[in-house]
């Protein structure tokens, strides 16, 4: 998972886009990078590993100079944690165009292998972003005109579309031109777009700047309007003049978005495919607490505590539910990174006793019920209840306000082996069991549809591949969750990190 962001402005956008990132690190806290287009139409990027506020010093601000630029942040999925394959990524010809990704293709590898026997590029690194990025280029690169029309761009961007396959949320900006936002055609990964009208004091115009981002969030921080969301399969172009062109751009667009932005990923405060992410965690605790009611009348539990800090609002709604205190039992340190989203299941493992801490008072000699968002790998989850024992807890019980994760991801969330998972060949007593949790229940997959959905009713589909295994994109067969089982486990990617630095 990763968050992206695209300014086209009146001055310099170095800092909205900083500050834009900042607000979006929730997404990615792997790496970083921020690529401008300054006045005399070059390039000015910075891109490491680590998050915004260790990427970005004075330094590195006062040379990202221009009105123009797209940023990023990540961490890692397809590729490695290297910093070469930190994002954007940009290419020479034609014109000059640099491009950021949220999500996963799923042909990566048939994709590089014709852009070198066909098209004669080279890519340098393993990301599927600098394949997307090349792609498009050569698409471009097809019309002999300068400059490139709206209808040019569009017509790329529908061809782009044919040829990549999975989830892709992309901001782009081509040097001459302006910037590019387009979404894959199902519309899995989310992306938005607002403005926000200057004033000239001197001149007593008004312009406007645009902005498309992850999440309605970072809109709002800089004070610029929420339009609309990106479509499926849509495309905006917005030239250097603060024109905005937009055009569908595949035949028979559908939108399921991902069902997990809602549950895990993104910020309470955002706004996306027309649905508050705070109210649908309050709805799928008010589900999951009426399943508790009616499952587990003979269990005793003396007091609610939420695993800080996405399943909060759920866990208010059960205890309120249950008619039973809702209490903050852990203390977090702040400055440790989400655990779920760190590359390697030791660092995850070795994060969680630094991330939370168990006040005792809140746990001793009680039957408590935990709740926390979601269980996929049960690292975290065996450690948080080792924790609470170990504080004097009689019994714990668990809620997951999600339900079984069972299945891999293949569109940018990182969870791809299902060997790695909690739930891989076990009953839900079994992962109780093996977490150590005195009893352990789970959110119905329908209840959590219906607590996304409430907010918008005509949005009826959700990308729920990781609890039920139905992949919406073509492609997604055993052979290729066998090649990613390889690519992707835990040892792998160990290995990667080893031979990329």
């Amino acid at each position: 998972m990763c968050g992206v962001v695209g300014i086209i402005g009146c001055d310099s956008v170095n800092q909205s886009i900083y500050d834009a990132l900042t607000v979006l690190q929730h997404r990615g806290q792997d790496a970083a990078g921020i690529v401008t287009i300054d006045d005399q139409n070059r390039f000015r990027l910075r891109k490491a590993n680590g998050l915004v506020k260790d990427v970005f010093q004075e330094h590195h601000m006062q040379r990202l100079q221009g009105n123009l630029g797209i940023g990023h942040v990540r961490y890692p999925t397809a590729g490695s944690s290297s910093p070469l394959e930190a994002q954007p990524f940009y290419v020479n010809s034609p014109y000059g165009i640099a491009l950021a990704h949220n999500g996963n293709l799923t042909n990566t590898d048939q994709l590089r292998e014709a852009l070198f026997e066909q098209g004669h590029r080279h890519v340098n690194t393993d990301s599927d972003s600098e394949v997307l990025l090349n792609i498009l280029a050569s698409e471009l690169a097809q019309f002999p005109i300068y400059p490139l029309t709206a209808e040019n761009i569009f017509d790329a961007v529908h061809n782009v579309h044919k040829i990549i396959k999975g989830a892709y949320a992309c901001v782009a900006i081509i040097i001459g031109h302006g910037l590019i936002a387009f979404r894959d055609p199902f519309g899995i990964r989310p992306l938005v777009v607002g403005k926000r009208e200057i004033k000239d004091p001197n001149k007593g115009t008004v312009k406007t700047e645009y902005m498309v981002a992850s999440e309605s969030v970072a809109l709002d921080t800089l004070d610029f309007e929420f339009m609309r969301d990106v479509e499926p399969g849509e495309a905006i172009y917005i030239t250097e003049e603060g024109e905005l062109f937009s055009r569908q751009c595949v035949n028979n667009p559908q939108k399921y978005p991902c069902i997990f932005e809602y549950v895990y990923f993104a910020r309470p405060d955002s706004l996306m495919n027309g649905i508050s992410v705070y109210q649908s965690r309050i709805l799928m605790g008010q589900k999951l607490g009426k399943k508790i009611a009616r499952e587990w009348q003979d269990v005793d539990i003396d007091v609610v505590i939420p695993i800080p800090e996405t399943s909060c609002d759920a866990a208010l709604e059960i205890a309120h539910i249950l008619k039973k205190p809702y209490r903050q039992g852990f203390v977090k340190n702040r400055y440790i990174g989400r655990t779920f989203i760190m590359p390697g299941q030791n660092a995850r493992k070795q994060s969680v006793r630094r991330k939370l801490n168990a006040n005792r008072i809140e746990f001793e000699g009680k039957n408590v019920l935990l709740v926390d968002d979601s269980i996929v790998r049960g690292t975290t989850s065996k450690e948080i209840l080792d924790m609470v024992r170990a504080v004097g807890a009689k019994k714990v019980y668990l809620a997951s306000a999600a339900p079984v994760v069972r299945y891999p991801n293949v569109y940018g969330i990182d969870m791809p082996v299902a060997s790695e998972l909690i739930a891989y060949h076990r009953t839900v007593d079994e992962i109780a069991q093996n977490i150590g949790a005195d009893k352990l229940i789970f959110q119905d997959l329908h209840d959590l549809i219906e607590a996304v959905r409430e907010q918008n009713p005509e949005l009826e589909h959700f990308d729920c591949s990781v609890f039920d295994g139905n992949y919406i994109t073509d492609g997604i067969d055993d052979n290729y969750l066998s090649s990613l089982n390889f690519k992707r486990n835990d040892s792998s990617k160990s290995q990667s990190i080893v031979d990329n630095f």
